[in-house]
């Protein structure tokens, strides 16, 4: 990388928190994040799960550890950060992506898999920006917390009506607290996915539905966990320093395409 482009993207002596780490889109995310420099935390409820991701990302050149965390518990959240301070002394980025789906008809969801849902992506998120927004509050040297949105958030899709609630509150007060907090350079920003196969969302992807998709998005494929990175180091980047309350959509032209 050039020492012009190094000055601009580079993470070195930054701290990112990945809080969905563990999963397969934030686990690429925090690879990518280490690739820049940044040390990275993986967190998740696993730790099994973020053995692969914490070789792949050492086995680079990276900084990366796991603390395990539930994201619906304030004191867990609480308990993370001072761990993260403990380790690494500081947080400079968070990235909230947390999330779970389902594809239950709407008029029989039952209140339990709303509750749930709501649970770990919306109150998850809420918290998260609670605890690791009052320490960027205090400490007052800025910072750049990362909320994965969908474009469920954005336009109404089918047949995840709970998850799309959730992602619609997530960019909604995403844009909230960007304002709140603009004027102390925390800078709040929804990165907003296409449609990426994980585990998540792999029980909804009928022959019927990938068709549907594919005729929907000019580019005709999936995206690869790997293409949100770009993104993602210009989020948590000084590259990105005037960019706040804005959401980030990565998704081949799917928010594009109409008729």
């Amino acid at each position: 990388m050039s020492d012009y482009l190094n000055k601009l993207f580079s993470l070195d002596g930054k701290t990112a928190v990945i809080i969905g780490g563990t999963g397969e889109l934030c686990g690429a995310m925090a690879e990518g994040l280490a690739g820049a420099g940044a040390e990275v935390v993986l967190v998740g409820r696993s730790e099994e799960k973020a053995k692969a991701r914490l070789e792949k990302i050492h086995a680079a050149g990276g900084q990366a550890y796991f603390l395990p965390c539930e994201v619906n518990k304030r004191d867990q959240l609480e308990k993370l950060l001072a761990d993260v301070l403990e380790k690494s002394g500081k947080v400079d980025v968070v990235v909230n992506g947390a999330g779970m789906n389902s594809a239950t008809p709407f008029l029989e969801i039952p209140e339990e898999e709303w509750d749930r849902i709501h649970e770990v992506n919306t109150k998850g998120v809420f918290l998260a920006c609670q605890v690791f927004g009052k320490y960027f509050v205090d400490r007052n040297e800025g910072g750049s917390i990362i909320n994965v949105g969908s474009m469920s958030g954005v336009i109404p899709l089918s047949r995840v009506f709970t998850y799309s609630t959730t992602k619609a509150a997530v960019h909604n007060l995403s844009k909230n607290l960007a304002r709140e907090w603009a004027e102390q350079n925390i800078r709040v920003n929804t990165l907003v996915p296409g449609f990426f196969p994980a585990e998540q969302n792999k029980k909804v992807l009928t022959p019927e539905r990938v068709a549907q998709i594919m005729g929907h998005t000019p580019m005709n494929r999936f995206g690869s966990a790997d293409e949100l990175i770009g993104a993602t180091i210009l989020l948590a980047s000084d590259a990105g320093s005037f960019i706040t309350g804005t959401e980030m959509v990565v998704d081949g032209g799917y928010a594009a395409m109409t008729i």
